[in-house]
């Protein structure tokens, strides 16, 4: 069988993808362009790809292709319809960065609490050395310790984060979802986790219920000196309100690995939220610590091994 890789690049050189045996021939290339891909594909068996998008024009034309396997969680970069319809298998990977996720949204989350980024660009410009005391207290440091952290999403990583926060000491709540009349066990009504929250952490699937999920209606709802993290997908939030919200101090600040456009171009109206002190972004590696990835990798070969021989 033959495989191949459309955008191997896309995971650093030191990640090893271990192909099962059966495949006889492997072409991995660094990355593939749109019109490139309808090509590369042909007489493969196993195509793999990370963010390349695989059309259903390209997919019909695909006539020795078997196994479309996203090296990823997401598929949305498939046309999952036309698979289907010619009977190719499509299948992602998940579960991988269970631990990397959080680790970064505490990451970002202390960072903004505790004004590092600010503190350490002003010991790099030679602040330090200038002040009378022994230090110097220019930006308010706050702790996590007894303050209320609601998170959008009871997978396994808001679960993680959830445990991670119990740690530091917070108050933990998972929100229901938004506009719904019957609340489950273990769940805040929407409204009031947002009202509540000293901490707002967003770790939910991009979906037509989910898109716009933060809007102009949630930041004013919103305590003034609360942090928005998004570690989902960039619709989730409102990009135009989260930039009102932030130079209109409506919240105290965010944190986010996630845009609507990645890479996010120079013009993306984000990019100017970059030189606030109270915005962090992070080009989409949350996920990517060298343990999750080479978990991915290794989950990835192994479901190409179990669709080749599916007895075994």
């Amino acid at each position: 069988m033959k495989a191949v890789f459309l955008d191997r690049d896309s995971f650093p050189s030191n990640m090893k993808f271990h192909y099962p045996e059966g495949i006889s021939e492997v072409i991995e290339y660094p990355n593939t362009t749109l019109d490139e891909v309808a090509e590369r594909i042909q007489g493969a068996d196993i195509v793999l790809t990370n963010k390349v998008v695989l059309t259903k024009d390209v997919i019909e034309q695909a006539h020795d292709l078997k196994l479309v396997q996203v090296t990823a969680t997401g598929i949305n970069n498939v046309d999952a319809q036309a698979c289907k319809e010619q009977g190719i298998a499509l299948q992602n990977v998940d579960g991988y960065s269970s631990i990397s996720v959080p680790e970064h949204t505490f990451a970002l989350l202390l960072a903004l609490r505790r004004n590092l980024v600010a503190y350490i660009d002003d010991v790099r410009a030679g602040k330090w050395g200038e002040s009378s005391f022994f230090c110097f207290l220019d930006y308010p440091i706050k702790d996590l310790a007894n303050t209320k952290l609601a998170i959008v999403g009871k997978g396994i990583i808001g679960n993680k984060v959830a445990e991670i926060a119990k740690a530091f000491g917070m108050q933990v709540m998972f929100a229901e979802h938004k506009n719904v009349k019957v609340v489950r066990e273990g769940y805040v009504p929407f409204n009031e986790a947002i009202q509540q929250a000293d901490v707002l952490s967003l770790h939910c699937p991009l979906t037509e219920t989910t898109k716009d999920l933060i809007s102009t209606t949630e930041f004013e709802q919103m305590k003034p000196d609360a942090i928005l993290l998004n570690m989902g997908r960039g619709g989730i939030v409102n990009e135009p309100a989260l930039i009102k919200a932030l130079t209109e101090k409506r919240i105290m600040g965010a944190g986010f690995d996630v845009a609507t456009q990645e890479p996010m171009p120079h013009h993306h109206p984000l990019q100017a939220l970059t030189k606030l002190p109270n915005f962090l972004l992070t080009p989409h590696i949350a996920w990517g610590s060298n343990e999750a990835m080479q978990k991915l990798a290794n989950i990835a070969m192994e479901k190409i091994a179990q669709f080749m021989n599916p007895s075994s």
